[in-house]
């Protein structure tokens, strides 16, 4: 075995505090642990155990439950008060295991019966060092993608915008179901994050799920779960998203898309909070708030009879209608700097655009809206070696239909706008119609619905 491999394959040193009132169990854990190459701390009780986590951190903790004075169980709690990170083990005897279980209740990671094995103790430290691993690991990555792509913040003083803010700063400490409406690339998600980051549950989950990408065969697991064995290909049991929501925001994106009889199944857990994993006959409760979004009329999807209308009903107790880039112009300047930052390392100059490029940004169109801003301001970033970007640095096509728009706007339609854009993009990309999706910041079966509509337009 190489020195990495033997590296790879030692368990992460712990700083253990233990509390147990038996001295034996204080000397034999006090000359053991070591041996397992962790750190360990020796109380007799528990008091001596909490004054020990209020002066210092621990890695995990191993309490025996029944203690004169501090129990287990009140260890546990205040440890979980002082120090969150720290993961705690119960010693029970075996007439206590109801009184163990409710440690975990409260957060304890495992319990063992006294008398226990040295060797049953050292696998459960090596699976508390992996549990920690990961979660520093997820804190990393959490904090890496936050100095990529900066705290997600809506940008923008137009008058449209600060009534979307005023909207989400009313909702946001409720528990009220929330529909937001707008074209694709407006910033739904973002508008989603805002409403769980000022809401109750923003240090629980906010899981996000675009319906429209779901496989129709599969779409019940992905949001309920399922059981072993309940279809072919499902070899584990599996959770559902509503339960990784569980306490959390669930943001259902693109809701239109979701079949007939998806919306009846959805309609239920939104009436009575109750999920049933495919293949299981219990159903389960789970505390979620749901936020929807969907680019789609929805009004019109129930009189064409592709979407219930109860559901409509249930999902739009609060709506709010995010803008298009094209009717907040003035926002341009701040939202390109605020991306640019994203792909520039260092200071920005104030102006990172100069006038004539935010000139050719002010009369395009944007219809792929800010996904397609993004893009733009990506390419510009790529190309140029140095700021301000000037209207050379933007896309070859872009200018074109800026022009194109700033001279017709008032004869064109905003539908004939958008048809310009998907086949100049078709044309960019040689036909490839993925791609053309891609860069216009809208969806593949979008872009075959809106060439279908043109080409039947075109028919008649």
């Amino acid at each position: 075995m190489n020195k990495k491999e033997s590296n790879k394959s030692q368990p992460k040193s712990l700083k253990v505090l233990f509390a147990d009132d038996e001295s034996h169990l204080q000397d034999l854990i006090a000359a053991e642990l070591p041996r397992m190459g962790h750190s360990v701390t020796v109380c007799p009780d528990g008091s001596t155990a909490v004054a020990a986590l209020e002066s210092e951190r621990f890695d995990c903790l191993i309490v025996d439950l029944d203690m004169p004075g501090l129990n287990g169980i009140d260890v546990v709690r205040r440890a979980k008060d002082l120090s969150p990170g720290t993961e705690a083990i119960i010693l029970t005897g075996k007439g206590s295991t109801e009184t163990a279980i409710s440690a975990l209740r409260l957060g304890a990671f495992d319990y063992l019966h006294k008398p226990c094995k040295l060797t049953d103790l050292n696998s459960l430290l090596k699976r508390v060092a992996t549990r920690i691993e990961l979660n520093n690991k997820v804190f990393a990555l959490t904090r890496r993608l936050m100095r990529v792509e900066g705290q997600p913040t809506m940008i923008g003083n137009d008058r449209t915008m600060q009534r979307v803010k005023a909207l989400i700063d009313k909702v946001a400490p409720t528990d009220s179901t929330v529909l937001i409406l707008g074209e694709t690339g407006t910033g739904k998600e973002l508008a989603a994050r805002a409403v769980h980051d000022n809401s109750l549950r923003a240090d629980n989950p906010f899981v996000t799920v675009n319906c429209g990408a779901l496989p129709e065969n599969l779409i019940e697991s992905e949001l309920f779960g399922h059981r072993k064995g309940a279809f072919t290909g499902a070899d584990e049991h599996r959770k559902g998203l509503f339960e990784v929501a569980d306490s959390g925001t669930l943001f259902l994106d693109e809701i239109g898309e979701l079949p007939k009889a998806t919306q009846s199944k959805l309609l239920r857990v939104l009436e009575c909070g109750e999920i049933r994993r495919v293949g299981d006959n219990q159903p389960f409760n789970v505390d979620v708030r749901i936020v929807c979004a969907t680019h789609r009329d929805l009004s019109k999807m129930v009189e064409e009879g592709d979407f219930r209308q109860d559901l409509m009903y249930r999902i739009n107790t609060f709506e709010i209608r995010l803008p298009p880039l094209r009717e907040r112009i003035d926002d341009i300047p701040g939202i390109a700097r605020h991306l640019m930052g994203r792909f520039r390392t260092g200071p920005l100059p104030k102006n990172p655009f100069a006038n004539d490029a935010l000139n050719m940004m002010r009369n395009y169109g944007w219809p792929g809206n800010i996904r397609e801003l993004a893009n733009v301001v990506e390419h510009a970033a790529i190309l140029s070696d140095k700021l301000p970007i000037t209207a050379a640095d933007l896309p070859h096509h872009f200018g074109s239909q800026a022009v194109a728009r700033s001279v017709s706007m008032n004869s064109t339609t905003l539908k004939e706008i958008e048809m310009q854009a998907i086949h100049s993009a078709l044309e960019q990309t040689g036909g490839n119609k993925t791609a053309a999706a891609n860069q216009l910041g809208i969806s593949l079966k979008t872009l075959y619905n809106k060439l279908n509509q043109d080409a039947i337009k075109r028919a008649a």
